[in-house]
């Protein structure tokens, strides 16, 4: 029962994960990212969870559970680790040659961050036999959480991308903005999701999509030619 609520959870996880992956993938399939480094990119986005969630542990010892300075935690330690996987993964190498390139870094790694994040809020209820409440929360997951994660890498990546052929030190200052305006979207979500609760929900996902339609507006802007960033 154990092995197969793992494979079952795994695959809940990882493959909705992919489906968004290889949707953004499409973004840049002119000058698509070497294969190795968008592989990286995912798995150490998948290896920052267990970093953080020991983190998060933590922070819940120093704030009130429930508050708007433990959310903004939260928020703060799954932004930048996530930051961390896409540097990692790909942001350090020749590779990152154009403005889309931090975009799909960034949104790469968020994708395998939720993916394990996801097997791992399915595991429980499938090894309890919940099956509706697993297939309730993967769909939850799937259009809520995972598109979170990516709106808010994806800002980051644009911020990156809006000021790729600037100086190096407004480079800097672009993705610390971009890392605050995530964290600033991540922790309103968890705010109105766990504070409000369900009467929230709808409301809090549809301000999502229009997120996530603004953020596709924004990398046709960075697919522009060069001309357009001097």
């Amino acid at each position: 029962m154990a092995n197969t609520a793992l494979i079952l959870a795994a695959l809940g996880g990882i493959l909705p994960a992919l489906l968004w992956l290889a949707f953004w993938l499409l973004e840049d399939r002119c000058q698509p990212e070497p294969k190795k480094y968008i592989v990286l990119s995912f798995i150490l986005g998948m290896v920052a969870v267990p970093l953080v969630l020991p983190l998060e542990r933590m922070a819940m010892g120093y704030f009130a559970i429930g508050s708007f300075s433990l959310l903004m935690a939260w928020a703060l330690l799954e932004e930048g680790f996530k930051f961390i996987a896409a540097y990692l993964g790909g942001l350090r190498f020749a590779a990152f040659d154009e403005p889309l390139d931090g975009v799909i870094y960034l949104v790469t790694a968020a994708l395998g961050f939720s993916a394990l994040e996801n097997a791992l809020f399915l595991y429980s209820p499938l090894m309890q036999g919940e099956v509706l409440r697993t297939i309730v929360t993967g769909d939850l997951r799937f259009i809520g959480a995972t598109l979170l994660h990516t709106l808010a890498s994806a800002t980051i990546g644009i911020s990156i991308a809006l000021s790729y052929y600037k100086p190096a030190a407004v480079r800097r200052m672009a993705a610390i903005g971009g890392v605050i305006l995530a964290v600033a979207l991540h922790t309103l979500f968890n705010f109105f999701i766990l504070g409000q609760g369900g009467n929230a929900t709808f409301w809090v996902f549809l301000c999502i999509w229009f997120g996530i339609i603004a953020a596709l507006l924004m990398v046709e802007r960075v697919k522009q030619p060069r001309a357009d960033y001097c």
